[in-house]
């Protein structure tokens, strides 16, 4: 005894000097250590059970509990039954003796310990487990630590981790499914008692405006209810005790409603009694005042519950009372949280849906009084005094509703949904905040979203289904519209940051426009002559005060002043901008109505539209509105500016509406489409300078390449302004010269214009002759400087030289590879005429090549160039010109080279590689016999100078593309390897898979299966999608070669990954693969595959080998074998662990 007191001292001071802050961390892993081998000695837990029994100190309690969990869950197997005996009766006794004096997280973790050993022995060994855990629960004194315990058996048993068989996993789930009716009653009795218990006192209250929430109130929605008067009924006034109880009640019932199914143990009656608590976070007195007690987070996994449930009954005046409150306000949560877990289920059984209906009717009594007013409290103020979380888990309720359950009881008489809608209408546009909101709009999208397919679906009353959700979906789109304007709204838009760019790179601002946007598209879809005639007079009244600011210009000498000073009308002014701005894309959002078979029935609508946006884009231009000068400089002239490019996005935006209007009226009257092009063109053309502001420049060459690529008219290479642009950019004298983003857009504009066929016309009309000739006037002005490169092919220049020459490079190939790319789906013709302008250039660029191989940056651009004419010209280029290519690129790329340039991972030279290997992968997939010269040299740099360098470095990017190209190699020429041709294959006695290149093909192989070795996840997903991909169009699997000396090897390697649990993200991947490849011929791999597999697993002795054979089924389906799969890896995993932990020199029986 004596001995052990002197254990604990030691053991007690060494925790402390442990966790002192002045001990070094080398002392600590000394203390690590030393206790570690304490832990690992056989009847250690013998000393720990005096420690935990004679001690006061935490960290002394932690780690001798730390040490039975430690034997429970790895040890157990190794266990002496005398000894399981003793603890499992000495350590409940322990529990029910110190649970009131020790820290809540002691008593959860022994909680946890003792879950632990039921999860091993229950029933058979320990068969008054669950009983125990029951009878506390129903003896008043012990209640709350009869919860703590069930809420942990409910964690670790429901959902094992693998520490167990699967057969274990099974027979537990089962047990535990017996349990969950007297559970669900006896939980339901403790709710049910507390709240009578607590209402008798409240059953006649005084009259007041909250007491009577009246059955009017009620509307339609509990017609014929017997719940009704229950909800009616005035709150429970619960002490702190009975609080915390109901807590923990609540909290049970939300961890077992995630995992067992919905059936009919989950009783009206408990339903009720869940709702009577929901109705906490409704009342206003619930809301805690920060900075009170400790926060009321939900418990760990590991049955941790919070701080907050085990609070003393009584802790002086002021603060009891907000303790009160904060647990009143979780009672709410916690409740709705259950209601949640129900809600989520998406497989409802036939004998549950009255539950359900029920449930929500429940549900919209609540919302009902979160949307009441009265003389006291505004909705917004209601929302504003409720707790956060409540009103967070009122909006998942309520998305889920709509999301999941909305098709099961729209159609229910006895659920009210218009009302419901007008309910959740006040619930949405009352939030007190941004995310809040944001969340309800995400309600509302899916809603619509449910709305439209349904109309869809039903031709026969489509107008009957519209008419009924009509006035609803007019609210929403004027209130939606309403808030986005500052003219309604301006004190919450103006808490908008429109600044700091979020992981989707937007602005909060432009995030709540777009959301906001998307619900008023959607409103469109469904009444769009409404939702126009409601969007374009608002549209018209902001356009009226920007186009009238004409009258306040006043011009003195050169300078333009806007004559606005007053702060009020500047203010006014800002407001109006912002929403005109706002509005204009929101019009452009709905150009998609007007077009396709609409297109008639809404053409005046969308006419009105793009005369208006064209009269704003001109007058905007005319009186150059961003050159002024204004009175609030950083605010006017920005709102100024984006107004003016909203106008010209939102036109852009109709380009296709205006490509079906030319379409529609080229062989009658075309003017007042030719007045729509020539007025837009004529707005664009004066922005595209340097001396725009970026925004508005960039929205006119967008503009321009819309008007050139989908609208495409005739006549636009002959108006003045066109010409103008093309001036400027084949201007000799680059000092007007564009910002390189610009001046891309804008050839690529030019060069559609001279390129792609007008519509409605037959080729004898399109003029080719005269827009080649165009065109190469074009491209040779844009290469003028580069073309003269290439007299410096054979020197080596200087530094400086070199310098001058990079930049001209860098100039002129992006702009070169943005017009190909531009054309590269288009037609034969316009890719020829694109090829004949270019042909100089790039033969200048393979003659430069050689010179500049060791300038990463530029052998980047030049092969992205490349790459580019080999995906959309290589047919135009020629066989002889291609072939000259790949011969230079194969000669200049050494293995050195290559080597060097891997080793700098993420580097230009590293891009280099990656987009050689894509040019090289276009190569390959050419059909025909043109390139197939070439396959055995691009297979040798692939497998001998690539792999090797990438084989065993991390190097993600050029493996991805290296692999890809394998599998290019191998799926477009399978017959280089492959020559059977079906005919032989039909033929008796052909020989089966002729070969040919078989060292290159295994080769290829080994590098697939080498990636499955190694820890890169994205590697292993692309390579086993592309082998089963193989599999899949040439039976890749069945090939004689694959069969007989890889298909086992590759079945192992990737039955060990799922051991190795180092890619669970593809679980089902890989089991499928598995399954294809032993589909193959599943009598050889049952027969021989499985014993071999099985004999070769170490950490298992011969008769777990034989029970994991018997639990194998000899099964051919998908389903069954795939299960049969996981309970293998499961067992093999459980089995290593027992074996692992067992002390050495046990027998085992």
């Amino acid at each position: 005894m004596a001995s052990e007191e002197a254990s604990l001292r030691a053991l007690e001071s060494l925790m402390t000097e442990f966790f002192h802050s002045c001990t070094t961390n080398e002392r600590q892993r000394e203390i690590e250590e030393l206790l570690n081998n304490f832990a690992q000695q056989t009847g250690a837990w013998r000393h720990c059970l005096f420690f935990l029994s004679n001690t006061r100190n935490e960290y002394v309690m932690m780690y001798s509990l730390t040490v039975f969990e430690n034997l429970v869950n790895k040890m157990w197997i190794g266990v002496a039954s005398q000894d399981k005996m003793e603890i499992r009766n000495c350590l409940p006794k322990l529990l029910l003796e110190q649970h009131k004096s020790v820290p809540y997280f002691i008593r959860n973790k022994l909680c946890k310990v003792i879950v632990d050993i039921g999860r091993q022995d229950w029933p058979m060994f320990y068969h008054d487990f669950f009983t125990n855990t029951l009878q506390l629960i129903q003896s008043p004194a012990l209640a709350s630590l009869g919860l703590v315990m069930l809420k942990t058996t409910s964690e670790e048993l429901a959902c094992p981790r693998e520490d167990l068989s699967v057969a274990r996993k099974d027979e537990l789930r089962k047990l535990l499914l017996d349990q969950v009716p007297p559970v669900l009653g006896l939980l339901t009795g403790i709710l049910e008692t507390y709240w009578d218990k607590h209402s008798i006192t409240a059953s006649t209250p005084p009259p007041s405006p909250t007491s009577g929430e009246s059955v009017e109130l009620l509307g339609t929605l509990f017609q014929g209810s017997q719940y009704s008067k229950l909800l009616c009924q005035p709150m429970a006034a619960l002490d702190n005790e009975t609080q915390q109880l109901c807590c923990l009640v609540l909290e049970c019932l939300a961890h077992l409603f995630s995992w067992i199914p919905l059936s009919t143990s989950i009783t009206p009656t408990l339903l009720a009694s869940i709702f009577h608590f929901a109705r906490f976070g409704c009342d206003l007195r619930t809301k805690a005042k920060s900075g009170f007690l400790i926060s009321s987070t939900s418990s760990s996994s590991n049955g941790q519950l919070n701080a907050g449930t085990v609070l003393p009954t009584s802790n002086g005046g002021g603060r009891q009372v907000e303790g009160s409150k904060v647990d009143r306000s979780r009672l709410g949560v916690l409740a709705m949280t259950c209601v949640n877990e129900l809600v989520s289920k998406n497989c409802v059984p036939v004998d549950f849906e009255e539950y359900l209906l029920r449930m929500f009717q429940q549900t919209f009594f609540l919302l009902q009084r979160l949307t009441r007013e009265n003389n006291a409290h505004t909705v917004k103020s209601r929302l504003q005094e409720l707790d956060e979380s409540y009103l967070e888990k009122f909006t998942d309720f309520l998305r889920l509703f709509v999301s999941v359950h909305l098709r099961r009881i729209e159609s229910s008489p006895q659920f009210p949904i218009v009302e419901f809608l007008a309910q959740l209408f006040k619930y949405t546009f009352n939030q007190p905040a941004h995310e809040g909101y944001f969340a309800c709009l995400d309600i509302w999208s899916v809603f619509l979203d449910f709305l439209t397919t349904k109309i869809k679906s039903r031709l026969a009353d489509r107008e009957s289904v519209l008419n009924r959700y009509k006035d609803a979906l007019v609210l929403l789109l004027r209130e939606v519209l309403n808030r986005i304007q500052f003219r309604y709204n301006q004190a919450q838009l103006e808490e908008l940051d429109d600044e700091t760019l979020d992981d989707d790179q937007q602005t909060e601002w432009q995030k709540y426009l777009r959301q906001s946007l998307e619900v008023v598209a959607k409103v469109m879809e469904l009444l769009p002559s409404h939702a126009f005639s409601t969007l374009f007079p608002i549209l018209q009244e902001n356009l009226d005060v920007y186009l009238g600011l004409q009258q306040f210009i006043v011009t003195t000498g050169t300078s333009r002043r806007l004559n606005i000073t007053a702060e009020n009308d500047c203010r006014r002014l800002h407001c109006s901008l912002r929403d005109l701005s706002s509005l204009l894309q929101a019009v452009g959002r709905l150009a998609e109505h007007f077009i396709g078979e609409i297109f008639a029935s809404r053409f005046t609508d969308a006419l009105a539209v793009v005369e208006r946006l064209v009269e704003v884009t001109c007058y905007g231009s005319q009186i150059s509105l961003y050159d002024l000068e204004t009175a609030v400089p950083s605010v006017l002239k920005p709102d100024l500016i984006d107004v003016h490019a909203q106008a010209i996005a939102a036109l852009q935006a109709y380009s296709h509406w205006l490509a079906q209007f030319y379409s529609e009226v080229h062989s009658q009257n075309q003017s007042q489409f030719v007045t729509l092009i020539t007025s837009a063109v004529d707005a664009s053309s004066p922005l595209i300078t340097a001396k725009v502001p970026e925004k508005l420049r960039l929205s006119a060459c967008h503009l321009m390449i819309s008007i050139t690529s989908t609208v495409r008219p005739v006549f636009l290479v002959t108006m003045p302004a066109v010409q103008n642009i093309f001036n400027l950019i084949t201007a000799e004298n680059q000092t007007r010269r564009l910002p390189p983003e610009a001046h891309l857009l804008v050839c690529r504009a030019l060069s559609n214009m001279l390129l792609l066929p007008w519509p409605n016309l037959p080729e004898n009309e399109q003029q080719w002759q005269t827009r080649s000739s165009n065109h190469a006037n074009l491209l040779a002005a844009l290469t003028r400087e580069y073309r003269m490169l290439r007299g410096t092919v054979n020197v080596t220049p200087r530094r400086p030289e070199m310098h001058a020459l990079k930049v001209v490079i860098q100039q002129t190939l992006p702009v070169l590879r943005d017009i190909v790319d531009s054309i590269s789906g288009e037609s034969t013709k316009s890719r020829q005429i694109c090829y004949q302008s270019l042909q100089e250039s790039v033969q200048v660029s393979l003659s430069l090549f050689p010179v500049f191989i060791q300038q990463p940056d530029v052998t980047d651009e030049m092969l992205a160039f490349f790459l580019t004419l080999f995906q959309a010209l290589r047919v135009q280029m020629g066989v002889a010109f291609t072939g000259q290519i790949i011969h230079t690129f194969l000669s200049m790329f050494t293995r050195e080279q290559l080597a060097a340039s891997i080793l700098q991972e993420g580097s230009a030279g590293c891009r280099v590689v990656q987009k050689f290997l894509k040019i090289l992968q276009v190569v390959v997939q050419e059909p025909g016999q043109a390139f197939k010269p070439f396959l055995p040299s691009i297979l040798s740099l692939c497998m001998e100078q690539v792999y090797p360098v990438v084989a065993e470095r991390s190097s993600p990017d050029v493996k991805a593309e290296m692999f890809e190209l394998l599998y290019q190699i191998l799926h477009q020429n399978w017959r280089y390897f492959f020559k059977t041709s079906i005919l032989t294959s039909v033929q008796r006695g052909a020989p089966e898979d002729a070969m040919e290149n078989e060292a290159q093909f295994t080769a290829a192989m080994q590098a697939f299966g080498q990636s499955f070795l190694q820890p890169d996840i994205h590697i292993f997903k692309q390579n086993l999608s592309y082998l089963e991909s193989l599999n899949s169009k040439h039976k890749l699997y069945h090939r004689k070669l694959f069969r007989t000396s890889m298909l086992f090897h590759f079945i192992n390697v990737l039955l060990q990954v799922l051991l190795h649990k180092s890619h669970d993200l593809l679980q089902e991947e890989i089991t499928l693969a598995i399954y294809n490849m032993a589909s193959v011929d599943f009598d050889a791999f049952y027969s021989a595959f499985m014993p071999e597999f099985l004999n070769g697993c170490q950490g298992v002795d011969t008769n777990q080998r034989a029970v994991l054979a018997r639990n194998f089924k000899l099964e051919r389906d998908l389903p069954s074998f795939t299960q049969s799969v996981q309970r293998l890896v499961n067992d093999l995993r459980y089995y290593r662990l027992c074996n692992s932990s067992l002390p050495t020199g046990t027998i085992k029986l």
